[in-house]
């Protein structure tokens, strides 16, 4: 569905910026199915993958700087003011606020990869006064290999890859091609290993002597 409305003629790119930038800005709008939808459409040659990547990366940077101003005039409101669940939101603060001061970089970083983080890691920043230039540098860096790496994957391995990393998440399916990366090269080495004990083993049979067998001349 979200694929035929992107392939809409004209509606697109629009729409990907749209749906990326709100979901950044911490709304549940499926941004980076729009962005796998568009690569894999991308593949198939209706829509261009230097259109797609740059678009979505610019919408997820202005995104979650909407969501950082969002979360630095209201977040802290939201959670201080007194009513239901007060316990609880001063609990988010209290752990959120250090974390972010600790690990605010990362945490924005790879945020944008974790579906739960993508959408509010940009108000937790904002409510928890994390440092505006050290979010944008961070911010800018996770839209960009965000963007870069999802729009790729989706564009060379098309629905399959799309399916996996809707399913799984990006870590997922990073995870289980890392996974089948190690094996292969465990793999080999185990076999290299087994090649060079046999070798060695060959070489030492070839150089052994019998106690009877005359001593070897000078120069053999």
């Amino acid at each position: 569905m979200l694929a035929s409305l992107i392939d809409v003629s004209g509606v697109g790119y629009p729409l990907l910026f749209v749906m990326v930038m709100a979901e950044s800005s911490g709304f549940l709008i499926p941004g980076e199915t729009a962005l796998i939808a568009a690569s894999v459409l991308a593949s198939q040659g209706k829509l261009e993958i230097e259109l797609v990547i740059p678009l979505a990366a610019a919408a997820a940077i202005i995104g979650d700087n909407i969501g950082y101003v969002i979360g630095r005039k209201g977040g802290r409101w939201v959670l201080e003011r007194p009513g239901r669940f007060y316990r609880q939101r001063m609990e988010v603060l209290r752990i959120g606020e250090p974390f972010f001061e600790r690990h605010g970089p990362k945490a924005v970083f790879f945020g944008r990869f974790l579906l739960g983080l993508r959408v509010w890691a940009s108000w937790l920043a904002g409510g928890t006064r994390m440092h505006w230039r050290s979010f944008v540098l961070w911010n800018a860096l996770g839209g960009i290999t965000w963007a870069t790496a999802v729009g790729l994957i989706a564009y060379f391995l098309g629905h399959s890859a799309g399916n996996a990393i809707q399913t799984f998440g990006l870590y997922g399916l990073v995870a289980a091609l890392v996974a089948i990366a190690s094996a292969l090269v465990l793999h080999r080495r185990h076999r290299r290993r087994q090649r060079g004990h046999a070798q060695q083993r060959r070489a030492a049979r070839s150089t052994a002597r019998h106690p009877l067998d005359p001593p070897p001349t000078p120069g053999e």
